[in-house]
């Protein structure tokens, strides 16, 4: 029943952080809602009892891509107003995709294997139980072919990314090393005899010397 009760609690807080990460107009605030989802989502797998994820989901995102986030979104002059231009625009889009993924959600809820009724009778697992190594197996062995799948997405999508950003350079500056081999010392640095130089006041007072001699 405890863990039941748990479910609910976290699966609201991420609903809400979900929500305002979309919905809050300062990025510093969607940002900090975003940190709240994954922090929930760690417990849930926690409670799941799936700790590696959990520690993984906290450890890499939340201690490592948000503070990122964070950093790059506190540096930038974002125009806000800009940024939400089209909001209402994609809205519609936003709303099928919504409810086509809470409509697997529910789906999955459904599911004989994973329905909340079985959630707190959920079987004890002895000591010697590893996360990583029950992990690793069914990843890749039952679904090695959705774990590809994902890793050409995200290939694809950071490869994309670059090609979005990147812009042709007409004036390149580059330093060739067969021509930086080729330099030698006298070529490069010339010294120059010169005669030293005597401060006015010293060669006056030098001059008046003389004429006294």
């Amino acid at each position: 029943m405890t863990q039941i009760v748990l479910f609910y609690v976290f699966a609201a807080v991420i609903l809400a952080s979900a929500l305002a990460t979309v919905l809050v107009k300062n990025p510093v605030h969607a940002a900090l809602s975003l940190v709240l989802t994954f922090c929930a989502s760690a417990m849930m797998w926690l409670l799941m009892q799936a700790e590696f994820l959990g520690i993984t989901l906290v450890v890499v995102y939340v201690g490592a891509v948000m503070v990122l986030f964070l950093f790059v979104v506190m540096m930038l002059d974002i125009d806000i107003e800009s940024m939400r231009a089209g909001f209402w625009r994609m809205a519609p889009v936003a709303g099928l995709v919504g409810v086509v993924t809470a409509a697997l959600v529910i789906l999955v809820l459904l599911h004989p294997q994973t329905n909340l009724a079985s959630f707190g009778n959920m079987k004890a697992i002895p000591a010697d139980y590893s996360n990583v190594r029950d992990l690793g197996r069914q990843i890749y062995t039952t679904y090695l072919l959705p774990f590809e799948l994902a890793a050409v997405l995200l290939v694809l999508g950071m490869v994309a990314a670059i090609a979005l950003v990147h812009r042709k350079n007409t004036n390149p500056k580059y330093i060739d090393p067969a021509e930086q081999v080729k330099v030698r010392p006298q070529d490069r640095v010339r010294l120059v005899k010169m005669a030293a130089e005597v401060p006015a006041a010293a060669a006056s007072d030098a001059a008046e010397e003389e004429g006294k001699a």
